[in-house]
């Protein structure tokens, strides 16, 4: 809490600075107002109702005194939108306001108007006060911020979309909701560990390397061990990364079952090759290979594992695949055009 003495010193100071001289207190104001000016990059025209200019402070391009009369950069367009809203701020009294772009040589310059009546004594218009405040980077801003809006609800559509045909294929080969609800809670969770990915390089993508680490990871009891990766590391766009996440995952957890990591010592071992398309293109070879045991269920029937494996993740990039599984040994291989993924 401030003491009395306190407030009466403020009251002293603020008293004092009333007294001062009032030409001394008006070239201060004036001064401080100009500098406010400079700073604030704010541009001030006053003229008189016949529209000729009485005084100007900080006139910067395209404001220049010829160049508001239209023979400088500001197009013809917006002068005489200008000077419509002047006149009819004479006649009215009325404030107005005004938008306005302005192409420039590396694009274009966004400037908020206001035209204002200046009345005398006697309450009738004198003259137009006219503040140009360019509002580029706050117009930036905002168009940044709608792209990434839109790019926003593009994802989340493509997401929903995945985990509508995810939730659809699941029931389709599951035993009952028991085995729905485990088999389709994995699968989220897969899609869950790849969109983190995707989410903390903004919406880039994922390194292939990281993203198949991520899901072996979350079944190998020693990720170091358990996934031995070789070859190229390219990042994956959004697309590729969730579609390709969700092939490792199903990958990981047959191995689990039946495979590789469903022993102490197991390993799978994944194999990154970049190679020469025919159409010309750089193509993403990507290759799953481990030893399984004979004891299956045997039951030799299609289930979403394999059918994602074999036709949803292909189609989806636009690819091929193949799943191979013979006495003792599983292979995977699937091959993506280069439009999924980036070599830098």
């Amino acid at each position: 809490m401030r003491s009395r003495t306190s407030d009466k010193t403020e009251g002293a100071r603020s008293d004092e600075v009333i007294a001062m001289h009032p030409a001394e207190s008006g070239m201060q104001l004036g001064r401080a107002l100009l500098h406010a000016l400079h700073n604030a990059g704010i541009s001030v025209l006053y003229q008189d109702r016949e529209m000729k200019t009485v005084w100007a402070r900080n006139m910067r391009a395209p404001w220049a005194s010829d160049e508001v009369e239209g023979n400088g950069i500001l197009p013809m367009a917006h002068t005489d939108r200008i000077a419509a809203a002047k006149r009819e701020v004479v006649a009215t009294g009325d404030a107005q306001r005004l938008e306005i772009s302005v192409p420039v040589e590396n694009g274009v310059r966004w400037f908020q108007i206001w035209v204002d009546a200046d009345r005398g004594d006697d309450g009738n218009v004198q003259g137009v006060v006219t503040t140009m405040v360019e509002t580029t980077e706050q117009k930036r801003r905002e168009q940044t911020l709608t792209t990434l809006l839109r790019e926003v609800s593009h994802r989340s559509k493509n997401l929903l979309a995945i985990i509508q045909s995810i939730a659809t294929q699941t029931g389709r080969y599951s035993d009952g909701v028991g085995d729905f609800l485990t088999r389709f809670r994995g699968r989220l969770q897969s899609l869950a560990s790849s969109q983190d990915l995707v989410t903390s390089s903004n919406w880039r993508g994922a390194a292939l390397h990281e993203l198949v680490a991520s899901q072996v990871g979350r079944y190998g009891a020693n990720p170091s061990h358990s996934l031995r990766f070789r070859g190229a590391n390219p990042y994956l766009n959004p697309n590729a990364a969730l579609h390709i996440g969700l092939a490792m995952h199903e990958l990981a957890v047959n191995s689990v079952s039946y495979g590789a990591l469903s022993r102490p010592d197991g390993f799978v071992e994944v194999t990154a090759d970049l190679n020469a398309a025919a159409t010309g293109d750089v193509a993403l070879s990507l290759t799953w290979a481990e030893t399984i045991g004979t004891d299956d269920d045997g039951s030799g029937q299609k289930r979403f594992g394999s059918v994602a494996l074999e036709r949803v993740v292909p189609a989806s990039l636009n690819g091929t695949a193949n799943l191979d599984i013979g006495d003792g040994h599983l292979e995977y291989r699937l091959v993506v055009p280069h439009s999924n993924f980036e070599t830098q």
